[in-house]
């Protein structure tokens, strides 16, 4: 039923202004719109809303996740910007917070100013 219908994805802030400079000059999503309500990002065609909350109380869990090519590159330019990956006791992590999942894939977790859970996979 909506196997060919365009996704459209949401993730909660109490902090609209942070969260757009860094939606937007941090990840360098484009801003479409803002109002009261969300602010609305082409997050390479996928329309990205943060939507504008009372209050939040942040997942454990990944909200929202990039798949790159790249996964070092990509977290030594968040790093440049101030943005560090998150380290966890649960798991094996190398210097720059990388896990080499036991398939291959190598994850990186970081966070939003909210405290949102944002992941890379390459």
């Amino acid at each position: 039923m909506l196997a060919n219908e365009i996704l459209k994805s949401f993730i909660p802030t109490v902090k609209p202004a942070e969260a757009k400079a860094f939606y937007r000059d941090i990840l360098g999503l484009k801003l479409l719109s803002e109002d009261d309500y969300a602010l609305e990002f082409d997050a390479n065609g996928t329309l990205f809303r943060v939507i504008i909350v009372p209050e939040l109380k942040p997942h454990a869990f990944t909200a929202l996740g990039w798949n790159v090519h790249n996964i070092e590159a990509v977290i030594r330019a968040l790093n440049n910007k101030g943005v560090f990956c998150e380290k966890y006791d649960f798991m094996t992590q190398d210097k720059l917070g990388i896990w080499t999942s036991p398939g291959g894939s190598k994850v990186a977790w970081f966070k939003d100013p909210d405290g949102n859970v944002l992941s890379l996979t390459e």
